[in-house]
């Protein structure tokens, strides 16, 4: 992915949303000062369909959604279908349907381009490799390699940042496993190029053996091939994270530090569930009977 194309995709994921609100309330305010008609309706259904999704995944973080986001999609194309036949039944003006017309085609942009990452093949990562030895850092800023969790298996969790809800998701889906990876033995390393007090608020909340790290400077992804330049929606600079960040990624390495297995996802919206990763550490320790939480 070039340069250029990594700002676009951090521009338009900060725009789609707020464009999606500023039509929702464009929409009820025409409702009340002109009443109602079939264009406010394509387009209160477009707008409003996409800013539940967004404002769903902040309210109520979930690690994972339907690739194609099919019911969502269905709904949405049924509003811009009912902007077009206003055309024709209310004779509404064309400059009147293209808001919800371009909502639209942002939203088809949204699911083919912006939550697809381009092929992540990564012979780095590749299972049966040794995991590089990397240079993190905790909150404190006291440095920690990933050769001090030799001995025991490993999850590397790497996360875009506290600012991610489909992140803090995935973070909390493992954490209720808690107990269970004690049992076997796990180092649970979770990996950000964040700030270090946004990895320390982290901890602070969950309050769990986990070891919460901080990438300074995106060293480790790109050394693992994993570097997201711009990934992060444009404005959030504000909040003190930096432009760009890490593709999310899970790595699991045996005691020996030998990559076990490897999820690079191809799509921000879909993590793999919390099962995989204590089926592939059973296989690899031998203990198939210790609880699923």
């Amino acid at each position: 992915m070039t340069s250029a194309e990594s700002i676009l995709r951090s521009l338009f994921i900060s725009v789609f949303p707020l464009a999606a609100v500023w039509l929702l309330m464009y929409g009820i305010f025409q409702i009340f000062e002109h009443g109602f008609s079939l264009v406010l309706l394509g387009m209160l259904m477009v707008s409003t369909i996409i800013v539940v999704l967004f404002a769903g995944l902040f309210i109520r973080p979930r690690a994972r959604t339907d690739a194609k986001l099919k019911l969502h999609s269905i709904g949405i194309a049924f509003g811009m279908l009912i902007c077009l036949v206003a055309l024709f039944l209310e004779k509404t003006h064309p400059a009147e349907i293209m808001p919800a017309l371009i909502l639209g085609i942002g939203w088809i942009f949204y699911l083919s381009w912006y939550s697809l990452f381009a092929d992540r093949t990564n012979e780095v990562l590749k299972v049966g490799n040794q995991l590089k030895e990397l240079q993190l850092e905790n909150a404190k800023k006291e440095q920690i390699s990933t050769a001090s969790f030799l001995g025991n298996p490993s999850i590397y969790i790497f996360f875009r940042g506290n600012w991610c809800p489909l992140c803090m998701a995935q973070i909390k889906e493992i954490a209720g496993h808690y107990t269970t990876l004690e049992k076997l033995g796990v180092h649970t390393v979770l990996i950000s190029p964040q700030p270090h007090k946004q990895t320390e608020k982290l901890s602070l909340k969950f309050r769990l053996n986990f070891h919460f790290l901080v990438d300074r400077k995106n060293k480790a992804a790109k050394q693992l091939g994993i570097f997201a330049e711009n990934g992060i929606p444009a404005g959030f600079q504000v909040l003190g994270y930096d432009s760009d960040t890490v593709m999310p990624t899970v790595v699991i390495t045996d005691e020996k530090g030998k990559i076990i297995f490897a999820d690079l996802t191809d799509n921000y919206r879909i993590r793999p569930e919390p099962d995989v990763f204590l089926k592939i550490i059973r296989q690899t320790i031998r203990q198939p009977h210790l609880p699923n939480s």
